[in-house]
């Protein structure tokens, strides 16, 4: 189907468009509010700033694509194939990632809150601010999720779950020449979380919960621990000097 038969079919109401093979589109500040797309091939296509709000965007294959600014709230792309995928200041509130494999994607400033993102693959994603926004996974799902070796400085974690999560090599610490605000981890889920020889310098972990975490070679230095429980299943105490 070429893309013009597709904007008419929608204009004049149709919704669903499995399959359709729409490689290296251009879709740009385009309104496919609520189509559904499910098992789609958007490989390399460019969708930026159109509104996707409620698609069914199951099992597409969004690799290589741009979607800078793009709106995906309340979207399902459960089982989505976004490698390598640019979503920078994209909304992402409330979508549904379940098992979504999203290696190398760039989700700079990218709005998450409430998203699920349960066992979704992050591998080496960039969730850095971008010069107007921080990235925000403020209640996001992400139990089982792989965050190995992907970039969440100055990132808003308020409240996630990152239960059974694997951040091993993960970078959660502040860059100051980028933002002035440090990663917010307050009252995070971290139960059984892998984050060996992740750094979180200048972290705000406030009431976290690290019980069970595996903590082999974390860099902590400076960061807030206040009422964090610990992978031990208690609650930090800061160490005394012995001059104090």
């Amino acid at each position: 189907m070429e893309l013009e038969e597709l904007l008419s079919k929608y204009g004049l109401g149709q919704r669903k468009f499995h399959n359709i093979v729409l490689k290296e589109a251009d879709l740009i500040d385009i309104n496919l509010s609520g189509v559904d797309f499910k098992g789609a091939d958007l490989r390399q296509s460019r969708l930026g700033k159109s509104n996707f709000c409620q698609a069914n965007l199951t099992k597409v294959n969004l690799s290589e694509s741009i979607l800078w600014g793009t709106d995906l709230r309340d979207a399902d792309l459960s089982q989505g194939m976004l490698r390598d995928a640019d979503l920078s200041g994209a909304k992402l509130i409330d979508a549904n990632l379940t098992d979504a494999y999203l290696s190398k994607a760039c989700l700079c400033g990218v709005n998450l809150t409430g998203a699920i993102l349960v066992r979704a693959i992050l591998y080496e994603v960039d969730l850095r601010p971008t010069s107007e926004r921080r990235t925000n996974l403020g209640q996001a799902d992400l139990t089982n999720a792989d965050l190995c070796y992907a970039n969440l400085s100055s990132a808003l974690l308020y409240q996630a779950n990152l239960s059974g999560a694997r951040l091993c090599r993960a970078k959660l610490s502040q860059e100051t020449y980028r933002s002035p605000f440090p990663t917010d981890l307050t009252e995070v889920n971290l139960q059984g979380a892998d984050l060996s020889y992740a750094d979180l310098s200048n972290a705000i972990l406030v009431k976290a919960n690290l019980k069970d975490a595996d903590l082999t070679g974390t860099i902590l230095t400076n960061a807030d621990l206040r009422e964090t429980i610990m992978p031990d299943g208690k609650i930090y105490q800061k160490e005394r000097s012995k001059f104090e």
